[in-house]
């Protein structure tokens, strides 16, 4: 094998696979990028066996063929590399090392025969559809920092896609995350040939290397889902997962439906003064104190061991007083999620959960469990 490609090519497509390969790992072709070379296009693969990404971009084949070498190695290597420069690539298959050149630079690797490498099966999907980047992207962003990190409840290690009602008995792509502390439910229009999706766990790995599909708002990316295994796909990228194997709880049962007091107030100015009165405490989990009255709203922080904090903001609330206490660290990302300028808060009562949206918009909501202060 031997071709030329240009440098800043090269590094994209290595720098997707070198993220997906994991960095500790007992079976060594798994640290390895594949790469296929044929007619004026160039295939780089890699692979966790739990996920697969393939990109393809265009390169001079001079000698057709294919190789595998380490992914993290070549990704450095091409990472230091000056801008514009055309890197050449020749595998020989009789010393076993692939050759990197670009200038004066000259590296010799080890390579892995291409037949070691695992190819992930391809599997029957049941459903097949396209949908905007920019839509998938405001899917996942809004509910990924909800997914629970504890191993032991690995249904929950995830983001739940799947079809369900909306507020106005449509139709709609519904994704949702939760850690029993707090939730995301997003909502987004059902594209045409997803109505009979069935329902999966996206997990966390996958939904952080999905982000770098959906830069382009234009693009339009292909979905196909099966029972055991998610694809997403562009032209030139194809990232493959297994899904996790497990029930999502019924979540519908978390989201309150009898909250009546309502705050309204400015999401930016509200994730500034947490982020501010927070500052005192050293613990992260530390309660933020919310103490609402008449369109006034105080947020205090008590640290015994560092200090107090209060910080008072005009908003719109006109119901009976209330306190109540957040983590300071939820009350902060669920803010951040607000893209309108206002937020909604509804409360029932200082023990009950509260929930959140942007506005008057309903296709976004959110869930946070109170704390004891």
């Amino acid at each position: 094998m031997k071709i030329s490609i240009e440098r800043g090519t090269l590094l994209k497509a290595v720098a997707q696979a070198q993220s997906v390969v994991e960095r500790r790992n007992t079976i060594p072709i798994l640290a390895n990028v594949l790469i296929e070379a044929e007619g004026d296009t160039v295939q780089f693969r890699a692979t966790d066996l739990d996920i697969e990404v393939v990109d393809k971009a265009l390169a001079q084949v001079e000698r057709a063929g294919a190789t595998t070498v380490a992914a993290t190695t070549l990704h450095e290597i091409v990472r230091k590399l000056p801008d514009g420069a055309l890197v050449t690539l020749t595998a020989d298959a009789a010393s076993g090392r692939l050759t990197v050149e670009a200038g004066r630079s000259n590296f010799s690797l080890a390579t892995l025969p291409r037949e070691d490498f695992p190819v992930m099966a391809s599997s029957e999907y049941h459903s097949n559809f396209s949908a905007n980047a920019a839509v998938l992207r405001r899917l996942f962003d809004k509910s990924k920092f909800a997914i629970s990190t504890e191993e032991t409840r690995y249904y929950l290690n995830g983001v739940y896609m799947h079809v369900s009602t909306g507020t106005d008995t449509s139709k709609v792509l519904r994704c949702v995350a939760t850690d029993g502390h707090r939730l995301a439910r997003i909502d987004a229009n059902l594209p045409l040939g997803a109505e009979d999706m069935p329902g999966v766990i996206v997990p966390r790995k996958t939904v952080g290397e999905l982000r770098k599909l959906l830069d382009d708002d234009e693009m339009d990316i292909a979905v196909s889902v099966s029972e055991t295994k998610v694809r997403f796909a562009t032209p030139n990228l194809t990232l493959t997962s297994k899904v996790i194997d497990g029930t999502f709880p019924d979540y519908t049962r978390v989201i309150p439906a009898g909250n009546t007091r309502r705050l309204e107030v400015d999401a930016g100015e509200f994730a500034r003064a947490v982020d501010r009165v927070a500052t005192v405490s050293s613990e992260r989990s530390r309660a933020v104190k919310l103490q609402l009255d008449e369109d006034r709203l105080i947020l205090s922080v008590n640290a015994p061991d560092s200090g107090a904090a209060e910080e008072e903001l005009a908003v719109a609330y006109s119901d009976e007083r209330l306190e109540i206490g957040f983590n300071a660290k939820y009350l902060l990302e669920i803010a951040n999620q607000v893209d309108r300028e206002n937020a909604v808060f509804m409360f029932n009562s200082s023990g009950d959960p509260t929930l959140m949206r942007e506005g008057s918009d309903e296709s976004a909501v959110y869930v946070v469990m109170p704390m004891r202060v």
